[in-house]
């Protein structure tokens, strides 16, 4: 093995035990949080974003550069501290939301993550994706993201004519804070109902959370520009073999539910039959 190969196995070797210190350190961090505020029988409470940096010190840990990338962390990335799970009522789970500038909230809720149905009908496409796109594509979330754009799948799924407003829309929420949304659509219906689609996309190992929805839907309240349109929320998860799972959600200000999954698989028109697009006459 040459030199060159043995330091970047050494790079990727350190780096990996470097994130594995700051999760730990993170996890310690969160966990004494939730100690310091939790009392038994309680849904929800606050803290403040300054807190994780006070404990952070306190214990003996170094304070993170990025406060809020502990709290990213455990939204979206890693799963909570034993100690913390280990609180959550049969059925609920602890979910981490805004409450306002520099500030957060444990929350309970009916769900935590938005999960594929295993056994349902995979429905095929005709791919229409630019090849350029699908070799240049950086990353399964952009990858997805393109494949859902290009094959007009938000249309699809929701039967309403759907155009791409903005990629990546990071904005700020009254009285919640800071949230970014994947990709945000407009639309129309055939009675000409104007809609406001808000798209979150996984893929890989990623999951869907409800948190994404929670704030997909927060987003779409309180934005003026926005208050003549119907609003629906969109999750996509690439699944194996290359199949979109898509949902519908809704928040209704207590838990989020799922209204709606379909499962899509783009494919080369020759390889649509008969016995698919008779299957697909079934209406579900």
């Amino acid at each position: 093995m040459d030199e060159e190969s043995e330091v970047d196995k050494l790079a990727m070797a350190i780096g990996s035990m470097a994130l594995r210190k700051t999760v730990n350190a993170y996890s310690q961090i969160i966990a004494e949080i939730f100690a310091r505020n939790f009392k038994p029988g309680m849904t929800s409470f606050d803290f403040d974003r300054e807190d994780i940096g006070t404990v952070a010190e306190e214990l003996g840990l170094s304070r993170p550069k990025n406060l809020g990338d502990v709290v990213y962390t455990f939204r979206y990335r890693r799963q909570l501290p034993k100690a913390i799970l280990d609180t959550q009522p049969a059925g609920s789970y602890w979910l981490i939301l805004g409450a306002g500038d520099a500030r957060y909230r444990f929350r309970l809720s009916g769900l935590c993550y938005i999960e594929p149905r295993p056994g349902l009908l995979i429905r095929k496409i005709p791919d229409a994706t630019p090849e350029i796109i699908t070799r240049y594509a950086l990353g399964d979330e952009q990858a997805l993201l393109a494949k859902v754009r290009y094959n007009r799948l938000i249309d699809i799924f929701l039967g309403v004519t759907a155009y791409s407003l903005q990629n990546h829309l990071r904005t700020k929420i009254p009285n919640y804070g800071q949230i970014e949304i994947d990709e945000l659509y407009v639309g129309i219906d055939s009675q000409g109902a104007q809609y406001v689609i808000p798209v979150q996309a996984k893929g890989g190992n990623d999951k869907l959370g409800v948190i994404q929805t929670i704030q997909d839907v927060t987003f779409c309240q309180t934005q003026p520009r926005y208050k003549d349109c119907i609003p629906r929320t969109v999750s996509a998860q690439f699944m194996t073999d290359d199949v979109i799972a898509m949902f519908e959600l809704t928040f209704d200000g207590n838990d989020v539910a799922i209204t709606r999954e379909r499962h899509y698989k783009l494919v080369a028109n020759a390889e649509i039959g008969a016995a698919d697009l008779n299957a697909y006459k079934i209406q579900d």
